[in-house]
């Protein structure tokens, strides 16, 4: 297989396993933290309304879903890709950086979660994980 189509598809591969982790550690959230009294998740709306009654507990999740997730998500897609281990591994990391910059338009939320979750979670964890791979490589 051509190179660059298998980069691409780990690439793919990459997202796909990494919204599982974030999806599975974002939905399991409330069950160990759970929401405050009057808080609704079930929408967009209401999840938008509910970010005032937030504590920064509610914020771990969250946060280590995406994290998590790009940090799997993109160790996955080094290990299928062919080549151009910390392009693949990077370009998952933006990827996900993408949609949580898309989120954070689109819901708000504390400007000191905004900030570390978008500086934190996604480029950091993409470039680790390809520096980790890389490593377990050699």
């Amino acid at each position: 297989m051509n190179a660059i189509i298998r980069n691409l598809l780990a690439g793919i591969g990459g997202v796909v396993v990494g919204s599982i982790v974030n999806m599975a550690l974002v939905n399991v959230g409330p069950s160990v933290v759970p929401l405050p009294e009057g808080a609704s998740v079930s929408s967009m709306e209401g999840l938008r309304e509910s970010m005032s009654l937030f504590t920064t507990a509610n914020f771990i999740f969250p946060f280590l879903g995406h994290a998590l997730g790009t940090l799997v998500g993109a160790f996955a897609a080094v290990k299928l890709a062919a080549s151009d281990h910390m392009k693949v591994a990077l370009g998952v990391g933006v990827f996900f950086l993408i949609g949580g910059a898309m989120m954070v338009k689109m819901i708000g939320g504390p400007m000191w979660y905004n900030m570390v979750d978008l500086l934190l979670a996604y480029i950091p964890m993409g470039f680790l994980s390809g520096a980790l791979a890389r490593r377990k490589a050699s």
